[in-house]
Formats: C-alpha cells, structure tokens, sequence
C-alpha cells in the first residue's frame, strides 16, 4: 500500500483531485444576521437549459386569441383539439390549455396544486415596445444570449456583474437562523452554479443520487481501505504553514465531513414508495425528496436545491422532441409532488421552473430562437393554484410585445418572480430587494402566488 504523505496529498491524490473539481462540497459554517425558524420549508429550482419554447407549453385556448397564435407559431402550433384544457380562477372558461404531454401537470393545476407565471423574464425596469427600440430604459445586458441571460435569471443582477446569485443572498440573509443545520441551505444536484454563490455561504453540490464520496476509500474497519481512509483523514488534519495548504486541507476535510453525514442520514431513512421516472431529471427529484425525508435528522429549517434538464434549445427537430421534453419535466414534477404528499411535506415545498429565456414565435423551419419573455411553473401545497400570474401577452407577430419575430418583451420580471417566492421562504420584506435588486422599479413585490 502507498503511504501517502502531505506532498502526495497536495499533488498527486486521485481523491483530493475529485473535491477540488467540485469545490462546493465544502459546506459552509452558517454564521450569519438573521433567524431563527420553527418550520421547515424548501424551494426546489427546476432549470430548463437552453430556452424552453413555453408558448407551447401554455397555449391560449380562446377563438381569436388560438388564431392569433395558430398564424404566428406555423407549422409549430399545437392543434387545438390536441390541448389539455385549464380554467384559472380568475377566468372560469378554459381560456387556456396545456401542451399534450403535460397530463400530470394538468391534473396539479386542477387540483390546485399548479400555477402558471405568464411572460415572465429578467428586467431591469417596466419596459415597452416603444422604451425598447429607443433604448429610453436600462435593459439587461446581451439579451437572447444563453449564457448571459442564464445569469439574469438566476442573478437578478440586471447590468451589474455579480458574483452571486438570489438563492445565495437568501443564504447568507438566513444564516444565523440556521446554524444548527448539518447541512449547508443552498444544495445542488446539477453542479456548481450562480444561483447559489453566495458571499458568506457556499453550497453543497453532490452527484444525481446523491452525496459524492472518496473513491478507494471505506467504512468497514476490517478492509485496508479503511486504513488508507483513516490515513488520509490524518493528512487533512494536519497543520500546514500555507494559506494555500491550510484552504486546500479544510476544503477536503468539510467535504468529507459532508458527504459521510448526509449520506448517514440518508442510508437510515425509510424508503420513499413513490416511484420516478428513470430519467436524469428524476434522479435528481428523487434525491431531494430523500433529503426532504431526513430533514429532522439533519436540523434542516431551509433548504434551496437546484435540478436541472437540458436539451431545450430547439432549434430545430421542436415538433418531435418537445413532447418528449414537456412531458419529461412533467412526470417528474408530478412525481416529486407526490413524493411530498407521502412525506406530509406538500405545503412546505414549493418546486419552481426557470429556463435561459422563451423562443421566437415564427418558425425557422423546423424549429424556433432564441427570445425574451416566457412562463413558468409553480407547483406545491402552498401554491395558491388553477391560476395565471401575471399577464399573457397576445401571440401576434407585430403586436404590443414583440420586438422581431416573435420575441416577447416581459411583462413580469424575474425578480418579481423571485421576490414572491422569498418572501414565503421567510425573507423579511426589507431584506426583498437584497435578493431581488431590481424590485424597487416595479409596483407589485409579491405576485400573489405562494399562500402566507
């Protein structure tokens, strides 16, 4: 057996390399100003890369207003006998519909358990059509580009660069008032992200199914990997002179520290009998409901996971893989609702969709581009549900919100969106506009949507 030693350690070990390629399994202290609580309640961010076509997700259902779409979406329109039909609250008539592939969403929404957020997108202020090509108002930075509008959505940033997302600043907001918590708030099971960057806290990002853990490492005392286990342990733990070492070590020892406690906990918990769809994006819900399950072992009070799915930019192929894609997010959704239900967690958990941006309404042939405006998907027990937030827009190539084939100025912003739900999560109304920096130039801060 190699004996490793603290050059080996710094330089050449396999399962250091494997913690410093994923830096935020070091979780953080949870030191902070604010708390504390006596409930649990969680936020579970679905992000949809690559630009959801959410025009055809949900469909306007009315005689001139389906027209409208029908000529605009072309060969993309979805027929309107094929759509599952909703009636809001607020409009009793099946004013709208959802796309085919979307049953167990449909039933969510019926249920009240769903609610949609309408042309929703990153602004920096209320803008128009007119504001818009005469640059009379700020606006977010390289619209219709991935990457960057990424960041805006998950930043709320506007024009300012910013090294942290909202979910991060909800972190360090809450951190004091969590500090018994054996796991950081922010976890994500898709990576490292902006969303949960953050000043003060540092997230957890562990694999699909769940925490990542040395290789060639074990728990059985008998077998000389526990040896090589207890060995490395001793490395980490060791004094370096360096700031450099000193980092490195601590990062490693958080991140084993981490892993052996909530995969502990996560191996002691009873099985989740709700069956997931076998897909990457129900892998991942699956995991977080078992990290839902073992909240009181845990001390969880607040917790922000992040999941995702990709394969939305759609170019082209739209009409044969959009089923596919809608209706994978929706299975998976629903199963994870359900999952709640068995856990009595419903009205605690509130899953929520993000996505780069909407796409073009015209065609390109076979497919659509890159746009602005789109709506999202709120699901949860205290979702106030079977309603439309915010305004949909008339589907009309030309009309009052398309600024070039298609491409729908917001008429919500992302940091309402986001404010609505921090404020269920518990951030103080005066805290709102840390999260949400740009809330102030909008005159509706909470959208209605999440129950008290």
């Amino acid at each position: 057996m190699k004996v490793l030693n603290r050059r080996d350690f710094l330089k050449t070990s396999g399962a250091a390399a494997v913690f410093a390629a994923t830096p935020g399994l070091a979780y953080s202290q949870l030191v902070g100003t604010a708390g504390p609580f006596d409930d649990y309640r969680a936020l579970v961010c679905v992000f949809l890369f690559g630009g959801n076509d959410s025009f055809n997700m949900l469909v306007p259902n009315t005689p001139a207003e389906y027209d409208a779409y029908a000529r605009s979406r072309q060969n993309l329109a979805i027929a309107q006998t094929d759509l599952l039909p909703i009636a809001p609250v607020s409009t009793p008539t099946p004013d709208f519909g959802l796309h085919p592939s979307m049953s167990g969403i449909h039933s969510l929404f019926n249920s009240g358990e769903a609610a949609f957020v309408a042309n929703v997108g990153p602004l920096i202020e209320p803008t128009s059509k007119d504001q818009f090509f005469n640059r009379s108002v700020a606006l977010p930075p390289q619209l219709f580009s991935h990457n960057d509008q990424q960041d805006q959505w998950t930043s709320l940033r506007g024009n300012v660069s910013s090294k942290t997302g909202w979910a991060g600043r909800m972190a360090d907001l809450i951190r004091t008032g969590v500090a018994d918590q054996q796991m950081a708030t922010n976890a994500s099971l898709f990576g490292a992200n902006l969303f949960q960057s953050a000043d003060e806290t540092v997230a957890y990002v562990m694999g699909p199914n769940g925490p990542v853990q040395f290789e060639g490492f074990s728990t059985d005392p008998t077998s000389i990997l526990f040896e090589q286990r207890a060995a490395f342990r001793r490395i980490v733990e060791a004094q370096y002179g360096t700031v450099y070492e000193r980092g490195y070590a601590e990062v490693q020892r958080r991140a084993i520290d981490a892993a052996d406690t909530v995969k502990a906990a996560i191996d002691a918990a009873p099985p989740i009998n709700t069956e997931f769809p076998e897909s990457q994006l129900g892998a991942q819900l699956n995991t977080v409901a078992r990290l839902i399950a073992v909240r009181d072992r845990l001390q969880m009070k607040r917790q922000v996971f992040f999941v995702a799915a990709g394969g939305f930019d759609s170019h082209d192929n739209q009409q044969q893989d959009q089923p596919g894609l809608l209706g994978g997010i929706s299975e998976a959704i629903t199963a994870f609702h359900a999952a709640t239900v068995e856990l009595g967690t419903a009205g605690n958990v509130t899953t929520f969709t993000q996505s780069d941006f909407g796409r073009t309404l015209t065609s390109n042939g076979d497919g659509t581009d890159h746009a602005w405006g789109g709506n999202q998907l709120v699901v949860g027990g205290a979702v106030n549900g079977r309603e439309l937030y915010g305004n949909y827009p008339l589907l009309e190539i030309g009309g009052p919100e398309d600024v070039a084939g298609g491409r729908m100025i917001p008429s919500t912003s992302a940091d309402q969106y986001a404010a609505t739900l921090a404020r269920w999560f518990g951030i103080a109304d005066a805290d709102l506009e840390v999260v949400a920096p740009n809330l102030s130039n909008f005159a509706a801060r909470d959208l209605g949507f999440m129950i008290a």
